[in-house]
């Protein structure tokens, strides 16, 4: 359903107002149990996974494109403006071409995403406050085959509209949620059977090489917050303590690169 709109006080686009406020954006969103996606493939890959929309946003010259997206949702409206007031409304040029205000998921439980299914690999996200290294994780596990990730309280919203986007919608492949309490929860993965190793520069690590020839069947990777690595009391739990060696003095990697050489090394 086609509505052209010529004003941002509109209450009905309150879904899309500031949407480069990261702080504002991150605690409304969960508060509105909505999330943003935007392109075409974006779209497509939350459509394809079963997220409901709420409405579409874009100009006049994207409705062709778009069109079959839009057009399988006929009673959802479809707000099309000039660019100039969507960039107001919104705070960015839409040059991805659209945006969807999307329905947030009920999140399943911890033991509930686990006994979905045998997972024999998963990956935590501790702290992680960088949307785009949260999205470059997601989209490494996708293509490496990693059975669920977990992400603490604190980490970011693997559904911000940065996340989503960096992870080029895989977001919506890989069965996630929340792992909470934290660090306590790293128990209730041992009860299941998981090995549960943290990738650390600490004392007391062993090679990735080394824990991939123990050959664990059920194994849980984690990764901790970008400044200063894992906490303590993560730390204090683990099974395993985990490294990447490194060459010419390089003391680390980013913790997207370093979860990329993990998800490879252990598939």
């Amino acid at each position: 359903m086609i509505e052209r709109i010529t004003s941002t006080e509109d209450p009905r686009l309150d879904d899309y107002l500031r949407m480069t406020d990261v702080r504002l954006r991150s605690r409304i969103e969960p508060e509105r149990g909505l999330f943003m996606a935007e392109s075409y493939e974006v779209i497509s890959r939350a459509l394809d996974a079963g997220m409901r929309p709420r409405s579409f946003l874009m100009s006049e010259k994207w409705l062709p494109r778009f069109s079959p997206l839009f057009e399988r949702f006929p009673e959802l409206p479809v707000f099309v403006g000039e660019e100039a007031l969507l960039e107001t409304l919104t705070g960015f040029h839409l040059h991805r071409g659209a945006l969807a205000a999307m329905q947030r998921p009920a999140l399943p439980s911890l033991q509930g995403l686990l006994g979905e299914r045998e997972r024999s690999r998963v990956a935590i996200l501790e702290d992680i406050v960088d949307h785009t290294n949260v999205g470059a994780i997601f989209r490494s596990a996708a293509a490496l085959g990693v059975d669920a990730v977990l992400v603490t309280p604190r980490c970011a919203d693997p559904l911000y509209r940065r996340a989503i986007r960096v992870s080029m919608g895989t977001v919506f492949q890989v069965p996630w949620t929340r792992i909470d309490p934290w660090p306590d929860g790293i128990g209730t993965l041992q009860e299941q059977g998981f090995t549960v190793a943290g990738m650390t520069l600490g004392e007391g690590a062993i090679t990735l090489d080394a824990l991939v020839a123990e050959d664990h069947p059920r194994l849980a990777l984690v990764f901790g917050t970008e400044g200063h690595g894992m906490t303590p009391g993560a730390d204090a739990r683990l099974d395993r303590r985990v490294t990447i060696p490194m060459m010419h003095g390089v003391d680390s990697l980013n913790v997207a690169a370093s979860s990329a050489v993990a998800f490879y090394a252990s598939r």
